[in-house]
């Protein structure tokens, strides 16, 4: 549905020439109303919305207005009315009351122009709204013969009850945003000071192999459209436009001298950068996990094999599940050794220099050495669902993302989001249900959902997700400051991510506030306990499922 701004006809019958003051007036169940016309910005038609957990029950969601992250309110909601679905005369009055703020109405009726006179204190009109949220009562002779009676509502001291942050958590957004280059500094300080690998894994022909997960810039399907180079290496299959990037493909499969994929396998394709701010995407059969591997399982590649041509690009082999599963380690340093990347890469940036790439309509404007120092813009998020909704995190603070497993270990007393706790590999990990965590109706168990392992206040801790959809690179002018609509919510949810020219919202989550106070001592103690009789949990992760 359009969402472009609309004023409707009768405005232009009372355009009242600047004699008196101006109102907009609009009905919501059966009562008329009007509210000064200097703070409203636009008329527009209901847009489509994204849900926001942990925001006051009136918040219908966010919506994008023209690259912008606009708070939609139901009015009846906000007023205690029955609800009532959208229709046809159904609009969103667009004020600005500090930020701007939709409202919900049932249908806007027109502009006036009023004059003081005409204006009475509104201490006992009988209406669906209190006293105290009016500033007065409108009385107009109707052309047909009685009088017109409009409330007129005090935006500001209306929504004040329910959304007490929007005045405070302004500042503490900005502080925080101030300190996110700082957190990101600490998560990867985290990363390199522990003992631990941090990778994400995949497939090659029935093989397992790895990227350190810094190394991976995000994840993505295999295209529709690409290009192929004309006398190319057998294992470069082409470039594709990825954001305005013209990006070089890679398969693995023929890189290592395996046979070509069957059909059916539905191909990701891991992007990561090579010295030189290269940019390659290496074309893999599936993306199987993100996972933590401590460095006493990750041996080196042995003295004989690393001398050999052939595998010169693997730094070392983990061995998992007590040597049952070996996981080649890829240095992404040494692709630039392997014969043919450098050609590939050549090829790439040839074709980018004279625009031969044909399936793309938006490659004019590629410069791929511009877009190589743009990287440092970036942010790395792994993308999971809740429902309909989209939320992201930073790839940083992910551990491990695993499947949930059949049965969960309940703990007694403890707070109702807990599941339970699980055996991860010798170590206890409490299972949190993110749905109830955020005040989201639960579903029932399925195959899609999966646990996201974070380190909260030195503990590992589970949340059960819906399904984890993919691991993006976004630009971090794509991402703004998420209305501040609750404390609780402008803690967790600070940020979004404006995707696919307004089209898409990601709401980007801290991990660190997930859990806090006492719900994180208590989670805490269960992650410090013994692990002897929980079920014990090391399935993989399909990333992009």
């Amino acid at each position: 549905m359009s969402n472009q701004p609309e004023m409707q006809d009768d405005a232009a019958a009372d355009d009242g020439a600047g004699m008196g003051l101006q109102f907009v007036t609009f009905a919501v169940a059966g009562e008329m109303f009007a509210v000064p016309m200097a703070p409203v910005q636009e008329i527009i038609r209901v847009p489509e919305v994204a849900r926001l957990p942990l925001a006051p029950a009136v918040l219908d969601g966010l919506a994008n207005l023209r690259g912008r992250v606009l708070p939609i309110i139901s009015l009846r909601r906000l007023f205690g009315c029955e609800a009532q679905a959208n229709d046809d005369a159904t609009r969103a009055v667009v004020i600005n009351l500090g930020q701007p703020l939709g409202f919900v109405v049932d249908r806007v009726a027109s502009v006036v122009s009023v004059e003081p006179g005409e204006i009475e204190p509104a201490e006992q009109v009988q209406s669906v709204l209190s006293a105290d949220y009016l500033t007065g009562v409108i009385k107009r002779a109707l052309p047909e013969g009685g009088t017109e009676m409009l409330l007129v509502v005090d935006f500001t001291q209306l929504i004040r009850d329910q959304f007490r942050a929007i005045g405070t958590a302004a500042a503490e957004q900005g502080a925080s945003g101030a300190d996110s280059g700082a957190h990101d500094a600490a998560l990867d300080e985290d990363a390199v000071a522990s003992d631990e690998l941090r990778l994400v894994s995949f497939s090659v022909a029935g093989q397992e192999y790895a990227l350190d997960i810094a190394e991976v810039q995000e994840i993505v399907q295999f295209p529709e459209q690409f290009s192929v180079l004309p006398n190319a290496p057998g294992h470069v299959v082409g470039l594709m436009s990825l954001r305005q990037r013209l990006l070089p493909l890679v398969s693995l499969r023929g890189l290592f001298g395996l046979a070509p994929v069957d059909a059916e396998v539905q191909q990701r394709i891991v992007v990561t950068t090579l010295p030189g701010n290269l940019h390659v995407g290496l074309v893999t059969d599936a993306v199987k996990e993100v996972m933590s591997v401590p460095r006493a399982q990750a041996e080196p590649m042995p003295g004989l094999l690393a001398r050999q041509q052939e595998m010169q690009e693997f730094s070392a082999i983990c061995r998992l599940d007590q040597g049952k599963r070996l996981v080649s380690v890829i240095a992404t340093d040494r692709l630039l050794q392997v014969p043919g990347m450098r050609q590939a890469l050549a090829q790439g940036a040839g074709a980018a220099a004279t625009d031969e790439i044909r399936n793309e309509d938006d490659v004019n404007d590629v410069d791929n050495q511009d877009a190589g120092n743009d990287a440092d813009d970036d942010t790395q998020l792994v993308i999971f669902r809740l429902g309909a909704e989209e939320f992201g995190v930073p790839i940083m603070s992910v551990q491990e993302i695993v499947r949930v497993p059949p049965t969960l270990t309940r703990v007694p007393r403890t707070p109702a989001f807990v599941e339970g706790v699980i055996n991860l590999r010798g170590t206890v990990l409490p299972v949190v249900d993110q749905r109830a965590r955020l005040g989201l109706p639960v579903i029932e168990r399925n195959e899609g959902q999966r646990i996201m392992v974070y380190l909260l206040d030195g503990v590992r801790t589970g949340f059960i997700v819906d399904s984890v959809a993919e691991v993006l690179r976004i630009p971090r002018g794509q991402i703004t400051p998420a209305p501040a609509l609750s404390q609780e919510q402008s803690r967790l949810i600070g940020r979004v991510a404006n995707l696919d020219g307004g089209k898409r919202l990601v709401m980007l989550i801290e991990p660190s506030q997930l859990l806090h106070g006492s719900e994180l001592q208590a989670v805490s103690g269960l992650g410090r306990g013994g692990a002897a009789t929980v079920h014990e949990e090391d399935d993989a992760l399909p990333l992009a499922a």
